[in-house]
């Protein structure tokens, strides 16, 4: 009877799921990051009192969105770091990453007062 030598384990498949975090995260936190820059030109042609309050509301939200973009890479890198020893939590974790990116640019678009 030829024996079996496939592996059938879940844990021998986590790094696939921080693959594709790391496809998914950086592409989405890249352009997180882009918007969130260049969002005050948004207010280049707003009135002195719109400007103040976009000004206002803009460097809350920008720390904001860059802490949650860290956190983000915080979790991806942790992802890999798991994926071997920890398998559950290597994909709980590349699993929160990428969700973390879309919190934190929801976050930011909410804090800011548009014009």
């Amino acid at each position: 009877m030829p024996e079996d030598t496939t592996d059938t384990r879940p844990s021998s498949r986590v790094w696939i799921a921080s693959l594709v975090s790391t496809v998914v995260t950086l592409p989405l936190a890249f352009f997180a990051l882009v918007f969130g820059g260049l969002s005050p030109m948004a207010c280049d042609s707003c009135s002195e009192a719109d400007s103040d309050r976009f000004d206002t509301s803009f460097d809350p939200a920008w720390t904001v969105l860059c802490c949650g973009l860290v956190l983000a890479l915080i979790a991806l890198v942790a992802s890999w770091a798991f994926s071997r020893r920890r398998p559950p939590t290597g994909l709980a974790l590349a699993v929160l990453a990428p969700s973390t990116v879309f919190i934190a640019w929801v976050a930011f678009m909410a804090l800011i007062d548009w014009p």
